[in-house]
């Protein structure tokens, strides 16, 4: 059989999921890559699945994976996967599944103890980090409050190295209700500050509490009202010349402190 092209209908279609508004109309997004696939297939619906004649030498055992799973597995042209891909050099492997966002409601879980909030962020790679930062630290969601970029951006997938399809990820625009959900669940909120009132070296006592993380805008930080609404502001302590940190890296050093503090307190107890 000769390989999709990229004016194939299927394929056209597939392509347009690469718009934020066509993923939200249709309800489905791509997943490029060999451990991003992976994941999907181990976890998600997969609809479809594109390769190229090279990949299906590279990742026969995973495109078999996904025809005895009943995935409908197609080969394509170089040139389909390229429009399929928003990379410089596409992987070849190119799959399409179900949206991954969850109702706010869905984060609140009973014994919820620590959430990632990133806050109107616009980078894709920021907002895919902490999300696997989030997974690493065994956090139970990550929510993307206000202006913040799709968690189905091709580059926020891959940032995520996987890890959009291990943890409850939750897209909600109204900020204030993001909150408003967080605090009524009993859970604190924390906010990044460089003139904070607390210094992380010394919030042991405050991380051992059920903790939303909220973090800001890659170039503005918090609003002013966002930040007004949390229960403490911290900082992080730099004792280098660094003058400051990206919201990544601040992202992984809290998270990773309030998992530190609340894993040894289940171990003591």
């Amino acid at each position: 059989m000769d390989p999709l092209t990229e004016r194939t209908p299927r394929v056209v279609s597939a392509v347009k999921l690469l718009r934020t508004a066509e993923r939200r109309k249709v309800g489905r997004f791509l997943v490029e890559g060999e451990n991003s696939v992976g994941e999907a297939l181990a976890t998600h619906p997969v609809h479809d699945l594109f390769y190229t004649a090279d990949a299906e030498q590279r990742y026969s055992p995973l495109i078999d994976r996904a025809h005895a799973a009943g995935v409908r597995t197609s080969l394509v042209t170089d040139r389909a996967v390229r429009a399929l891909s928003d990379t410089v050099t596409p992987p070849g492997l190119v799959a399409v599944c179900d949206l991954l966002d969850v109702p706010l409601a869905e984060a609140m879980r009973p014994g919820t103890r620590l959430l990632a909030v990133p806050v109107a962020v616009a980078e894709p790679g920021n907002a895919g980090t902490v999300i696997r930062v989030a997974d690493a630290v065994g956090a139970d969601a990550a929510i993307l409050a206000g202006d913040s970029v799709d968690p189905h951006n091709g580059k926020c997938v891959r940032a995520s190295a996987g890890s959009l399809f291990h943890l409850p990820v939750v897209r909600e625009r109204d900020t204030a209700a993001v909150l408003d959900s967080i605090s009524a669940a009993g859970i604190q909120l924390l906010a990044t500050a460089a003139d904070g009132e607390v210094d992380l070296d010394d919030a042991d006592e405050l991380l051992v509490r059920p903790t939303a993380w909220l973090f800001g805008n890659e170039a503005h930080g918090l609003d002013a009202a966002t930040a007004a609404r949390a229960d403490h502001r911290v900082r992080i302590p730099i004792h280098g010349r660094a003058e400051s940190l990206n919201l990544a890296t601040a992202a992984s050093i809290c998270l990773y402190s309030s998992a530190r503090v609340q894993n040894r307190k289940r171990t003591d107890s």
